[in-house]
């Protein structure tokens, strides 16, 4: 899970790359580095966040760069990408996994070639350096190389003398060309490119590009094999979107652009919305599926599709989806949710699906992304850019779909946009500054507590997992959710004094929530109620409306913000927290 990005044009490369890693930190924050093209190759990286890190600008008008997300190799200087060939004229930056990498060092090494990094990576390099010894051009060798490796990636690759970016993308992994008249960009996400051009490039599986100095480009698959043309669309995205503007914290941003967000999830075209309607009746079975977040939208609508809809839906970890493929037809329906589209298990798994002949309703956020062109059809959450690490208003539009596909299918769609539409207000005060506020004030009491529990029933269960998620990822404080009428069935022993507990309450399930809410309050535990009215019980009230039906997308507003509150109170940084990056693109 990395970030890549090229440039090759008229200007020098070097402002275009940094500024480009910049957008793509969010993909990985281990370490980065610089691969550029002039009198020779000059390579430079360093481990740490890219703000940490002093570059010297380097002259030349072609470069690749990378931010990395370990996975194979410590976290180290010598592990940072680019890659070099033992001569240090061949220079690659990669994301993905080469499966077969052990089999390939092993030959290469008994064939004299000397390893700097720990890295899967690095043994492309050398066998591009092996097939350029062999007398191939610098593409043919490139070519060569990628037919030897297995597993999903992308890749860029240049070399001293060769005036060309030559870069391939295989499987669940993204690889996007920026076009303009200056210049031409490979990345791993047009968000590296918009500030210069929204004329784009979506590339395909096995397709392998080369991009030469005079801005000349040609594509070649390898499955089918033989040079292609992919059209160049235009992206609907304004490059203002991703910065912070007045806010400390993109986090903080994209929580408090959730009044609109909401709204904009809503516009939807209904004839494609009652298409979908109908593909649920009449399927033989329906699975959501996702990670994460989105995980945690999809059991959320398994609730409302059961109360609202009268419905049964399978909600699935995507990583676990391959445990019942059994159970696919070609009467299957799944929904595979991820907001990047590049998810790697969500897409392993919608691959399975397709495989056994299901159909595939992609619910995603970027237009353009692998699920969305390979589903056999797409809902929008058009949350606009989230760049935060943590899903916070792309969460609660997966949730508003969810709402708006059950309002449909018990025929009440025009209700259900009115009722949704109506949260407007209620968001907008629930990100206000004093809500800021009065969570900061909670934060104060459970920043150094070392256990956080939360508990809910029906729908309010999966807003206590999203919750307890966000808490423990930005915060790092152990947060666990839990169904409340399972207390007594173990969690119980895990209370103490002074422990905290969130409750979520909802008129629906308000006498049972409490009475175990109780349960926890007699054995000294700490309750923190979020509910549209003050309870004895409460040590700490935080006020929400009763939404009834919506109460998923209002619940989990003020603990977004909790979870804000308790990261800067602890000196953290709440866009980047340790270990995780936004687009899991390895399995």
């Amino acid at each position: 899970m990395c970030g890549i990005i090229g440039y090759i044009g008229k200007r020098e490369a070097f402002p275009f790359l940094l500024n480009g890693l910049a957008k793509l930190e969010y993909r990985g924050y281990d370490s980065a580095g610089v691969a550029l093209l002039s009198d020779e190759l000059c390579i430079q990286k360093e481990i740490g966040k890219l703000s940490e890190i002093q570059f010297e600008e380097e002259e030349g008008k072609i470069g690749i760069a990378h931010v990395r997300w370990a996975t194979h190799g410590r976290v180290s200087k010598e592990n940072a990408h680019p890659h070099f060939d033992c001569k240090n004229e061949i220079a690659i930056v990669h994301n993905g996994i080469i499966e077969n990498h052990r089999e390939l060092k092993a030959g290469l090494v008994k064939r004299g070639h000397v390893f700097t990094s720990d890295t899967d990576s690095e043994v492309v390099s050398h066998l591009i350096e092996e097939f350029s010894a062999e007398g191939c051009n610098f593409e043919d060798a490139v070519i060569n190389a990628l037919k030897l490796l297995e597993g999903s990636y992308t890749l860029l690759a240049i070399k001293s003398g060769e005036n060309k970016i030559v870069g391939a993308r295989k499987g669940s992994r993204s690889l996007t060309l920026g076009i303009s008249e200056q210049a031409i960009f490979p990345a791993s996400d047009v968000l590296a490119f918009l500030e210069w051009t929204n004329k784009v490039v979506y590339l395909k599986s096995e397709d392998v590009f080369v991009a030469d100095d005079e801005l000349g480009l040609c594509i070649y698959n390898l499955a089918e094999d033989r040079i292609v043309v992919r059209p160049i669309d235009t992206v609907k995205c304004d490059a203002e979107e991703v910065k912070k503007g007045e806010f400390d914290h993109l986090m903080l941003k994209e929580i408090s652009e959730q009044d609109e967000t909401i709204l904009r999830a809503l516009q939807q075209n209904e004839e494609i919305v009652q298409g979908i309607c109908d593909k649920m009746r009449n399927a033989a079975g329906t699975f959501f599926i996702g990670c994460g977040s989105s995980y945690n939208a999809c059991l959320t609508g398994s609730y409302l599709f059961s109360k609202a809809a009268k419905l049964h839906v399978n909600p699935v970890l995507a990583s676990e989806f391959e445990n019942y493929e059994h159970f696919l037809t070609d009467k299957t329906l799944v929904f595979a949710v991820s907001q990047s589209g590049e998810t790697a298990d969500v897409l392993d798994a919608a691959n399975a699906a397709k495989r056994k002949g299901s159909r595939v309703v992609g619910i995603v956020n970027r237009d353009g992304s692998i699920l969305a062109r390979e589903s056999d059809g797409q809902l929008f959450m058009n949350s606009g850019p989230e760049i935060c690490v943590l899903s916070t208003k792309t969460y609660t539009s997966q949730v508003v779909l969810m709402e708006m596909l059950a309002y449909a299918l018990a025929g009440k769609y025009e209700e259900g946009l009115k009722k949704i539409g109506s949260l407007y207000l209620d968001i907008y005060k629930l990100t206000s500054r004093s809500m800021r506020e009065h969570l900061a004030k909670l934060a104060a009491i459970l920043y150094d507590k070392r256990d956080i529990y939360l508990i809910g029933r029906g729908a309010q269960y999966a807003t206590a997992l999203e919750a307890a998620l966000k808490i423990k990822e930005v915060s790092y404080i152990h947060a666990e959710a839990f169904a409340g009428g399972e207390l007594k069935h173990g969690p119980l022993a895990l209370i103490e004094d002074g422990v905290p507990c969130i409750v979520f309450v909802s008129n629906d399930n308000k006498s049972k929530i409490l009475s175990n809410a109780e349960e926890i309050k007699s054995r000294g535990g700490y309750i923190i109620g979020v509910a549209s009215e003050r309870e004895e019980i409460f040590d700490y009230w935080i006020k929400v409306p009763e939404a009834e039906e919506l109460n998923p997308i209002i619940q989990i507003i003020p603990m977004q913000v909790l979870a804000y509150q308790l990261a800067v109170y602890r000196g953290l940084d709440p866009d980047k927290p340790r270990n995780l990056a936004k687009s899991v693109t390895v399995t």
